[in-house]
């Protein structure tokens, strides 16, 4: 990984990007529209979006008018929405799917997510994904926020495995084990909240890194979790942030700098645990 635009090719055959932009609690209207068209401008070619940020109609306008700035075409660009928890089930979860792509303007999405696993819910809701994806209506579908007996139930009886499974993941949550078994299973890792939504930004520890290599320490946590194997989506409104985030392929960690940010492990969350959410 050592561009902007590189990829990862996912089980089901897609090519992801390592690095994309999320949008989480990025208000619509002009702040996300402005977002979108800035990172596809610097060169993010992955946006990720979902049904219950109440964004994806400034989403899909910064997409237009990032195309439109740089000349790229829809098939260049990897747009990510979710599944929201009251829409999941069989019927909604296909109705909630086309809602998103009326609301972003878009014919297709690259890649569909359950957003939580919702219990005796979400196996359901992945047949509907698995109708779409074998109708060929989505490129890609996946899961997000799954726990390792998540994932297991899931594969007990999925026809088509996920592609991926976004995650929180930062250097106080590092989800070794889950990543193994993502490995094991052809499971593409993403890490949401990768810079611990600013908590992790004045630890000592990766400061020291960031100053030994004339980085920042957002910079050294993202370079961080892409040579992990985690492809990630830190999330930003400010032009000069967005493109700071990209300047992460221009230099690598040695073993010691990593096992150092890594040891900074405390099985902490910043979001809800997937097996005690109530929404």
């Amino acid at each position: 990984m050592k561009h902007l635009q590189d990829t990862i090719q996912l089980n089901h055959g897609k090519a992801f990007p390592w690095l994309g932009l999320g949008v989480f609690q990025v208000e619509d209207g002009d702040t996300v529209i402005a977002a979108v068209e800035e990172a596809i401008v610097v060169g993010y070619r992955h946006i990720d979006t979902a049904a219950i940020y109440q964004n994806e109609e400034g989403v899909g306008e910064g997409i237009r008018r990032g195309m439109k700035r740089t000349g790229l075409q829809r098939e260049d660009l990897f747009i990510t929405s979710k599944l929201w928890n009251a829409d999941q089930g069989y019927d909604s979860a296909i109705a909630a799917y086309e809602k998103s792509l009326k609301n972003l303007g878009l014919e297709k999405l690259d890649l569909y997510l359950i957003h939580w696993p919702v219990e005796n819910k979400y196996l359901e809701s992945w047949k509907a994904l698995e109708f779409l994806y074998n109708e060929g209506r989505v490129g890609a579908i996946g899961v997000s926020n799954f726990h390792i007996h998540h994932l297991e139930n899931l594969l007990k009886d999925a026809t088509v495995k996920p592609a991926i499974n976004q995650v929180e993941r930062h250097p106080r949550l590092v989800q070794n084990e889950l990543k193994s078994f993502l490995d094991k299973n052809g499971i593409q890792a993403v890490a949401w909240a990768p810079l611990m939504q600013g908590e992790i930004l004045h630890e000592p520890v990766i400061q020291a890194i960031a100053d030994r290599a004339g980085k920042s320490v957002a910079q050294i946590v993202l370079r961080w979790q892409l040579q992990s194997g985690w492809a990630t989506i830190p999330k930003s409104i400010q032009a000069k942030r967005i493109q700071s985030n990209a300047e992460i392929f221009d230099f690598s960690l040695n073993d010691t700098d990593m096992a150092a940010i890594s040891a900074l492990d405390q099985h902490r969350r910043v979001g809800p645990d997937p097996d005690n959410f109530d929404f």
